[in-house]
């Protein structure tokens, strides 16, 4: 009598997971990633944005008690000795500067604060990432008047596979994701400058294998 009850416990045990299973299977999927476009439109308009994993030097004059070397923390806040929890990415050094001396005005008298970036990272969305068939794929960050040779220099070329002239440059303007086709193999492999184009922060550059 208890081997049937104990056979009977497995079987339905059995059919539970089963059913776990089946419904784990089922065709679902998860909603696109949110959007988050970069805030520069155009290369002249760049001014270089804190991120999480920046690490900081702030000065605060005639206080360095107060002043130090932080790293931004993946919520993109940083603490300070008299400032806790202040949000510093998305902000130009000089933006955090100003936020600092009005926290600090409750405890020092006109404070005058300096922000350093000495390791830059930036927040995703003013980085570049490229995917794909990519010598070393990566997220490079963005520097002034970048463009899509350096940014190939960085991730160390094409692969033997890609197919670079069938590149697809993916770019966020006015909320919209737009695609823009790129000659990558021509720049790189035949030196055809024309083929060089301007990057902004946040675009995505995905290149795809050669069919042969």
């Amino acid at each position: 009598m208890a081997k049937g009850t104990l056979t009977i416990r497995k079987i339905m045990v059995a059919i539970v997971f089963l059913g776990i299973i089946t419904g784990c299977s089922s065709n679902q999927s998860l909603p696109s990633a949110t959007v988050h476009p970069a805030q520069t439109e155009t290369a002249d308009s760049y001014n270089y944005l804190i991120g999480p994993g920046d690490q900081l030097n702030i000065f605060v004059w005639r206080n360095p008690d107060v002043s130090g070397s932080f790293i931004v923390r993946p919520d993109g806040k940083i603490t300070t000795s008299l400032v806790e929890d202040i949000m510093a990415s998305g902000k130009t050094p000089t933006q955090l500067a100003r936020n600092i001396e009005e926290q600090l005005s409750t405890y020092l008298r006109e404070p005058i604060v300096t922000v350093t970036v000495n390791r830059f990272v930036g927040p995703y969305s003013e980085q570049i990432r490229v995917i794909g068939e990519a010598a070393q794929p990566r997220a490079v960050s963005y520097g002034q008047n970048m463009t899509l040779l350096d940014v190939m220099i960085a991730v160390g070329g094409l692969t033997q596979f890609a197919d670079g002239n069938q590149s697809v440059l993916v770019r966020v303007e006015n909320g919209e994701q737009k695609q823009y086709l790129l000659n990558i193999e021509d720049l790189i492999k035949d030196g055809d400058i024309s083929a060089n184009v301007d990057v902004l922060p946040g675009d995505i550059i995905v290149i795809p294998e050669a069919w042969f």
